[in-house]
């Protein structure tokens, strides 16, 4: 099992007041799945999103990634963590304009301390693998909206994560690009990468092999496959 959540629960205190966000979430994960996780705005999608990804701690539950329980570690463990079990793609490919391609897919291999020579022989592996073997010292300005996320999912996935996590990865992309991802995500998949995407686009998780649908916090489990 990749990722199990037992009951979680997340509440945001504004002011004198208490909102609860998620409700009770169960969701268990395994190896090679790919699923989907749709809901509107303001569902609570994005705060399971971070839940998931170590980016936030619940309110009460039990989280547990690639075996390890998650509940009371500290700040640099929980980084660890999203640097060597997670891998993140976002709606904007958020890369670092002053990098070339090759440097930003290596950049989470800096953090782990792999030498110059070893980390760049894997980015450039990655970036073969997304299609840009000949876009390596491209910059993003250099690159089209497609391209820039393609570089993001080999830099999510140069660490060889036990997770891929995915936030509207085709949100800003025209359907082409968009196309291309998804397409490119399916591979992955069937390679044996573990992947969640969160989306509220029926077409894109559609993609997915299963599909959970979240409303007001809970997760619906007719929403299910």
């Amino acid at each position: 099992m990749v990722l199990e959540m037992h009951d979680i629960c997340k509440d945001y205190t504004r002011g004198k007041m208490t909102v609860p966000v998620l409700h009770n979430i169960n969701l268990n994960v395994e190896q090679g799945e790919y699923i989907a996780i749709m809901g509107p705005s303001g569902s609570g999608k994005t705060t399971l999103m971070n839940m998931i990804g170590c980016l936030d701690v619940p309110t009460s539950g039990r989280r547990i990634l690639a075996g390890e329980d998650l509940d009371g570690l500290n700040d640099d463990r929980l980084a660890d963590i999203r640097n060597r079990q997670i891998g993140f793609v976002f709606q904007n490919a958020d890369l670092l304009p002053g990098m070339t391609a090759l440097e930003n897919v290596a950049l989470p291999l800096t953090y782990r301390g792999v030498k110059k020579k070893e980390r760049l022989a894997k980015a450039k592996d990655m970036l073969e693998r997304v299609g840009l073997g000949d876009r390596m010292d491209h910059k993003p300005n250099q690159l089209s909206g497609g391209q820039c996320q393609r570089v993001a999912i080999a830099r999510a996935m140069v660490g060889s994560p036990s997770l891929l996590l995915a936030d509207e990865p085709t949100g800003a992309l025209d359907t082409q690009s968009g196309q291309q991802v998804m397409e490119l995500f399916r591979n992955l998949n069937e390679e044996g990468v573990t992947i969640i995407m969160i989306t509220h686009a029926p077409e894109v998780a559609a993609c997915a092999q299963k599909t959970y649908l979240i409303l007001d916090g809970r997760i619906q489990t007719g929403g299910a496959e």
